[in-house]
């Protein structure tokens, strides 16, 4: 039959182009054939030779796909197992070290501070009761010197000697350290100058215990505070972050099984299968590792915010009026030493008063603090003890007033249940039953806290780096399929 031809004949073709066509068929010429298969073997030659272009013709096929998909997916595991674990290790460490090193410190600082002021109103109550103190004002003096020294040494431990490391908070601490370590000899060795000169009935004892005292008043007490301020910053700064929870290891996990409920989609619809058990296997483990996280983490954070709340906030609280009553007895003590006017002394024990009032009244009426009867109960023995000793230093002004310094004296130091010392010895008892209740309450939520929290980074890690095995082990077969 003419136009046709018989038998079977090869024809090679490009972009759609019979490059050698049929004879019955106008065509190309010979020219036109031979260049276009020179061009076929230059992009033949182009696609081997460059890994660029072999690499988006590969990426453009099913197993390509699948390739880059596993990839990601073990990438995108192995680095949410390292996060995690980053994270909440990181956590857990900030919070064994506000429970082992942060908190104890605080507590020294505050320890440091009300021995400090202690030894101050001994010294000047010892000097009061005139020639040869009573052995209890002496004996608390000494120890109130040496629970001060011990305190001391323990506010310092742990501190970096690197100077270069120090951010301004760390030097102020340094300062403040130096000062008290060379200020509270001097000022022992004035009380003892004024001790000695007082028992040989020398005038000049009040003048050495005047500067003793102000010199406590106005530089060691000052520096003592700044130390526990910033020690206590020292605890409430990582609590901020703490009673967050780690949203950020939330979201890369959830963004993982996102990704491996799509991956599943994806080879039910080009493979026509819908079970894949390595997927599963790993949808499994990090569902696991989200739940762990989520009651470990949950429970962690809601321990760690009891603890800010009904612990380290009221603490602060209780402190800053514990520092506040040992104000108003040394500025009470102190006026009764100069024998004058007692003025601005007069008008700091009544600012200090009205404060611990105040304070205490806010904490009674604070919702956290509703069912803790441990702190809320001896606040109500504060301020009955402080209206008890206002009442008797309004009866010492009028005595000095009236020049009966006498009975002003037996009625600041004396034992007798109205006395300004008795009040005082009540509101500060109450004040370290209070503290020390605050104090349990912050360091058993910390600990729960932690341990809580405990493993869960590494566990996380774990079941991460299993969920990347079991991607392997399910889209690696299917990859095979298209050898």
């Amino acid at each position: 039959m003419t136009g046709q031809v018989s038998g079977v004949r090869s024809a090679l073709t490009h972009a759609g182009r019979t490059v050698i066509p049929d004879r019955g068929n106008p065509g190309p010429t010979l020219r036109q054939v031979i260049a276009d298969r020179r061009e076929l073997a230059a992009m033949t030659r182009e696609r081997v030779s460059s890994p660029l272009v072999a690499f988006r013709f590969y990426a453009t096929t099913t197993p390509g796909k699948l390739v880059i998909i596993l990839l990601a997916m073990v990438l995108a595991c192995t680095l949410t197992g390292w996060y995690s674990s980053a994270s909440l290790t990181t956590r857990s460490e900030t919070l064994s070290s506000l429970i082992d090193r942060s908190e104890p410190q605080a507590e020294a600082a505050e320890t440091l501070y009300s021995s400090l002021s202690v030894a101050d109103a001994s010294a000047n109550s010892a000097f009061i009761s005139g020639g040869r103190e009573s052995p209890e004002l002496r004996a608390s003096f000494t120890d109130s010197i040496a629970t001060a020294s011990t305190a001391l040494i323990a506010a310092t431990d742990g501190y970096r000697d690197d100077a270069s490391a120090h951010t301004d908070d760390e030097e102020g601490a340094r300062a403040d350290l130096n000062t008290l370590a060379v200020k509270i000899p001097e000022y022992t060795g004035l009380v003892e100058t004024a001790r000695t000169n007082n028992r040989l009935g020398y005038p000049v004892g009040s003048a050495y215990l005047t500067v003793a005292s102000t010199l406590m008043q106005d530089t060691i007490l000052p520096a003592a505070q700044r130390l526990y301020e910033q020690r206590s910053a020292a605890i409430s700064e990582p609590q901020r972050t703490l009673t967050v929870p780690p949203w950020g290891v939330y979201v890369a996990l959830l963004l993982i099984i996102i990704m491996l409920v799509g991956t599943g989609r994806y080879l039910a619809r080009r493979t026509r299968r819908h079970f894949n058990i390595g997927l599963i296997a790993a949808l499994t483990a990090l569902g696991l590792g989200t739940v762990w996280l989520l009651v470990s983490g949950l429970t962690s954070v809601a321990a760690a915010n009891t603890a800010k709340e009904s612990g380290a906030d009221p603490l602060h609280t209780l402190t800053s009026m514990r520092i506040l009553t040992q104000q108003a007895r040394s500025a009470e003590t102190l006026s009764l030493v100069r024998r004058s006017d007692p003025g601005e002394l007069d008008r700091m024990f009544e600012t200090s008063m009205a404060q611990i009032v105040a304070r205490a009244d806010d904490l009674q009426g604070s919702a956290e603090l509703d069912d803790d009867a441990g702190i809320t109960d001896p606040l109500d023995d504060v301020k009955s003890a402080v209206g008890r000793w206002r009442s008797a230093h309004s009866e010492v002004g009028r005595l000095l007033t009236a020049g009966d310094f006498t009975s002003a004296r037996s009625l600041t130091v004396g034992d007798g249940a109205i006395s300004t010392a008795t009040g005082y010895s009540e509101a500060n008892e109450a004040l370290v039953e209070a503290i020390a209740e605050a104090r349990s309450t912050f360091r058993t939520n910390i600990n729960t806290a932690q341990r809580v929290l405990g493993f869960t980074g590494t566990g996380i890690a774990v079941l991460c780096g299993v969920a990347a095995i079991a991607v392997f082990g399910g889209l690696f077969p299917r990859i095979r399929e298209y050898r």
